[in-house]
């Protein structure tokens, strides 16, 4: 089988990994990280940081559909994964071009956080859609809810341990977030005292940003694993996004932490209108149970604010809540993704 495949991002990559390994004799072509084969594009052709970059790769972007269209022709079926604002606009070009040529949709839009318009674009132009959330059947008429790719991804929970010193600091992996929490990791790592502190720096950054980016780090121990380091952690920091969700599986408590700009902050409350912002959060409003851990925003993220947190963590509440979060999700997504391709 040839398969055609748009992930334009690293963690829609990993999930391409995971998922490939469920595939034999499936040759893939498009657009991927370069590790997993020879794309059309690598993923970091495509990686943005802000409009001015979208405004940059977007001729880029109508060029790559355009040969993305001409590869599907000798493809079988066609695979994407995430990043609506190139995938949808794909989807149409292909179904423009080829209406029989079957489409599937891994880890969709977001519909249920902004952009409602797009669900009747996926439902339209792809035929198949594999949902990583309960929920999101709700929001798509064709989603078939296969499992989440944490729960292939994550092997390891956390490490029972008597020693309550260590503490886990995850401040992004985008510049913009890096920088604006690294000032509070840095006091709140100060107040601390001798306790062990691992500041997670994902290995894809480049080390001559780490100080531009991270500023003074001599008060923590650098590691690059985030499972590993969150699972040998008695508590954890971490900005909001994917990473919140895998330490709420592995089952380490933490804090939610998320500061941007005034003016973006502001712009993002009043889109999104959920009352939560963890993915482990916005599954339990789902399922209409309570959160599993607090969040900060902005002038609320300080180092007394996380101290605070730190100290008054109720570990059994939260062991009972990452439980109840697993028997949620129930399991990984892979097989289920695979078989929906060679079916």
């Amino acid at each position: 089988m040839n398969l055609l495949v748009s992930a334009l991002e690293p963690s829609a990559n990993l999930h391409l990994k995971f998922l490939l390994k469920e595939l034999e004799n499936v040759n893939i072509s498009g657009i991927f990280d370069r590790s997993l084969g020879e794309p059309l594009y690598g993923m970091d052709e495509f990686s943005v940081m802000g409009v001015v970059d979208v405004l940059a790769k977007y001729f880029k972007g109508k060029e790559a559909i355009a040969e993305m269209v001409s590869l599907s022709k000798n493809c079988d079926k066609v695979l994407l994964i995430d990043a609506p604002a190139f995938n949808i606009p794909l989807a149409k070009a292909i179904k423009k071009r080829y209406p029989d040529k079957e489409i599937i949709y891994y880890i969709l839009p977001k519909v249920w956080a902004w952009k409602k318009h797009r669900a009747a674009l996926v439902d339209h132009y792809c035929d198949r859609l594999a949902s990583i959330f309960p929920f999101e059947r709700d929001f798509f008429k064709n989603a078939e809810y296969v499992g989440n790719p944490l729960l292939d991804e994550i092997d390891i929970k956390r490490v029972v341990s008597s020693d309550k010193d260590t503490i886990a600091f995850l401040p992004g992996s985008r510049k913009s977030e890096i920088t604006r929490l690294m000032p509070v990791f840095q006091e709140t790592a100060k107040q601390l005292g001798n306790r062990r502190k691992l500041l997670v720096i994902p290995e894809f950054i480049d080390k001559n940003r780490i100080e531009e980016w991270y500023g003074d780090i001599s008060s923590f121990e650098v590691v690059q694993d985030t499972h590993k380091a969150v699972a040998q952690s008695h508590f954890a920091f971490v900005c909001s996004g994917t990473a919140t969700l895998e330490t709420a599986l592995i089952g380490t408590p933490f804090v939610l932490v998320y500061k941007a700009r005034p003016l973006d902050y502001k712009i993002g409350r009043f889109f999104v209108k959920l009352p939560h912002v963890g993915l482990a959060n916005i599954i339990m409003d789902f399922e209409k149970k309570s959160p599993v851990h607090p969040e900060l925003f902005q002038e609320d993220v300080n180092s007394d604010n996380l101290l605070k947190f730190y100290e008054t963590m109720d570990r059994d509440h939260f062991d009972k809540k990452s439980e109840e979060l697993r028997s949620i999700l129930k399991t990984g997504s892979a097989q289920r993704v695979a078989s929906m391709i060679l079916s």
